[in-house]
């Protein structure tokens, strides 16, 4: 299968369920080689827009299209794979059993040894599935997710209740995969995820794409500065300045947010000449994330959205 310039695209989608309105007038495009993280808050319309382009449901206006195609031809679906948030699979069989059974089902699929080294369950595969802990039973639904050797895989919260190790080696995981070409799409609540793994950063809010770009766009859209610092200031006479919207104290540290991070660098070094250990960063995507969805909701005509 030939890939395009786009693998999958929403074209000015609109989804509706009786009074309830899901998408409306979407476009989404997911490319080769690139993680797309489709973020948004519950009910967004997230859930839905994958279930399009999976092919599950169809649009009441506008196209869904995999490789330019009909999501439900089976040459289409053959060239995705889907991590859904939650899985029924059957407890009995064993690891290797169901990565087996599910290759199976794929005209080139990797090898057992190649998935469940991608996924880190080697030392899995004889154990049954229900045995296993929920942190190692999402690493074998990663493995079944790409079995098949995908060109474009959904990944709907993929580390829920994964320990850090795990989660750090699943994003390897996910790198290497979009470096070998294929096309990610995720979702998740998990912010600094989004942030470490994605190129690209489509936020959803009330049915509609409200944001599409990289992390550094998204965050661009938000002045505030977060400054960090030692000082001998107190929290309430540095929050008690123009400039300053919030100060902190965190870990020994004087924490401050402001617009205008520049003048109370200064006024920090004038007013505590043995100020030491600054820092200043822009926001971070979790503060871009908020402001953009909170500016969403007050500026949007009030209309029903889909409830998950």
């Amino acid at each position: 299968m030939q890939n395009p310039s786009s693998v999958a695209t929403l074209h000015g989608v609109v989804k509706q369920y009786g009074r309830i309105k899901a998408l409306e007038g979407v476009d989404l495009e997911v490319r080769p080689g690139q993680l797309l993280a489709l973020l948004g808050p519950n009910g967004a319309g997230k859930s839905t827009s994958i279930a399009l382009l999976l092919g599950l449901i169809r649009p009441d206006r506008g196209r869904a299209e995999l490789w330019g195609t009909d999501p439900q031809r089976l040459r289409a679906r053959r060239g995705i794979g889907v991590m859904l948030q939650s899985a029924q699979l059957p407890t009995t069989l064993r690891v290797g059993e169901l990565l087996r059974l599910t290759a199976s089902y794929y005209p080139q699929p990797r090898t057992l040894a190649d998935s469940a080294g991608l996924a880190g369950i080697e030392d899995l595969l004889k154990r049954p599935y229900g045995k296993l802990s929920g942190g190692q039973q999402r690493r074998v639904q990663f493995a079944l997710a790409l079995c098949g050797r995908p060109q474009l895989l959904f990944l709907d919260e993929p580390t829920v209740g994964m320990d850090i190790e795990a989660r750090r080696k699943l994003w390897d995981a996910i790198r290497a995969l979009v470096a070998d070409g294929c096309a990610v799409v995720l979702t998740t609540h998990y912010l600094e995820e989004a942030e470490a793994l994605a190129d690209r950063v489509a936020v959803m809010a009330r049915g509609r794409v409200i944001h599409e770009g990289s992390v550094d766009d998204l965050r661009a859209r938000v002045a505030v500065r977060r400054i960090r610092c030692l000082s001998m200031l107190s929290c309430e006479q540095v929050r008690s300045w123009p400039q300053v919207s919030d100060a902190e104290q965190r870990d020994r540290h004087l924490h401050i947010a402001t617009t205008e991070a520049e003048a109370v660098v200064r006024r920090l070094l004038d007013a505590d000449p043995g100020l030491s250990e600054l820092e200043v960063q822009r926001a971070g995507l979790a503060e871009a994330f908020t402001e953009l969805t909170r500016t969403a909701d007050a500026t949007s005509a009030p209309f029903e959205v889909e409830a998950a």
